[in-house]
């Protein structure tokens, strides 16, 4: 029998067998084909049958044959050492291997790197000849805005933040922020961790204060774990810090945004509105919009980076600002087009 083959069978029946009961009736061979098809193997019921006549005396299987169709168990009390992965689990598994290795603590990575590796394997050796090995080919993830490199995190200092953050402890940091030079010493009551795109964020509030902030994990230079018990804020809820806009920076409360549209903008927002309450009536030159939203920076980084398709109408203060930043812009690609 070919490798390739063999290793595809071996496969089968090795999550064939974790699909059998140890107890009841035991399983049909018509259910355990739905199963493995289920699971990405294409299977007729007449190749289980096959399938358990093969492992009926090395796993000491029993069939119920008292009644037809017969079923299939392991043996009462079976003490089955079945330590491989299914083919849901290794598409799984590789499928979150990169969002977890900031998110999930070093110490639980490092023992989860043997399942990720045996993942690949068992992907690699099925994918020539069953489809749903091939998955992972046929799917990505892709970042809507401009795609950058992640920054660096030390291993040492991610360890030590997520350690503290599981315990609770206060945090010992030198920090530097992106428009200073200079790190400084911080005391941080660590919150949680939070992954926005290529960047990693700790949410924690500083010495006493009760505020929560985003402090980005590279720009940790160093980090010591204290025995002092961190104080979490009264009612803080790290699902509910995001929904409030914390990680598209900027300010907590709402604004009531309105603008107008050029057509292909606004078919966009259709599809993918802006808000819950978001309305958009044609006047026959432009759309008028009208949404509820979070006043953060990544509002405004969108509006910018749409141009002439939109313009605000309100708040007017926002309206200001935004006309203000493209005004400069606009005097700065002057300035340089006059002295080339």
């Amino acid at each position: 029998m070919p490798i390739r083959k063999t290793q595809s069978t071996l496969a089968r029946q090795w999550e064939l067998l974790k699909l059998l009961p140890t107890r009841g009736s035991g399983k049909t061979a018509k259910q355990l084909a739905e199963a493995l098809n289920n699971a990405g193997f294409k299977i007729s019921k007449r190749q289980v049958e096959r399938d358990l006549a093969d492992l009926y005396d090395a796993f000491k299987l029993d069939c119920n044959n008292s009644s037809i169709p017969y079923g299939w168990r392991l043996p009462p009390n079976a003490a089955i050492d079945l330590p491989g992965i299914t083919l849901a689990e290794a598409l799984s598994l590789q499928l979150v291997e990169d969002t977890l290795k900031t998110l999930m603590p070093v110490a639980m990575m490092k023992g989860l790197e043997p399942r990720f590796h045996q993942a690949k394997r068992k992907l690699n050796n099925l994918e020539p000849e069953l489809e749903t090995a091939q998955w992972l080919n046929k799917v990505a993830i892709t970042q809507p805005a401009l795609p950058l490199i992640p920054p660096k995190i030390s291993p040492e200092i991610l360890e030590v933040v997520q350690d503290a953050l599981l315990e609770n402890k206060q945090l010992k940091v030198s920090y530097k922020k992106l428009t200073v030079d200079q790190a400084t010493e911080q005391t941080l009551h660590p919150l949680g961790l939070v992954q926005r795109g290529a960047t990693t964020y700790l949410v924690a509030t500083a010495f006493d204060y009760s505020d929560a902030h985003l402090y980005a994990m590279h720009r940790i230079t160093a980090a010591s774990k204290t025995d002092q018990p961190a104080t979490i804020p009264t009612g803080f809820n790290l699902s509910d810090f995001i929904d409030q806009g914390a990680l598209q920076f900027g300010k907590k409360h709402r604004i009531a945004l309105k603008a107008t549209l050029e057509p292909d903008l606004a078919k966009l927002l259709m599809e993918t509105p802006l808000s819950e309450d978001q309305i958009l009536e044609f006047d026959g030159n432009r759309y008028q919009l009208s949404a509820t939203v979070n006043d953060t920076w990544q509002l405004r980084w969108w509006i910018l980076s749409h141009g002439p398709e939109i313009e605000i109408l309100a708040p007017t203060t926002f309206r200001h600002e935004i006309a203000e930043t493209l005004q400069q812009a606009a005097n700065q690609y002057t300035e340089n087009l006059q002295n080339t």
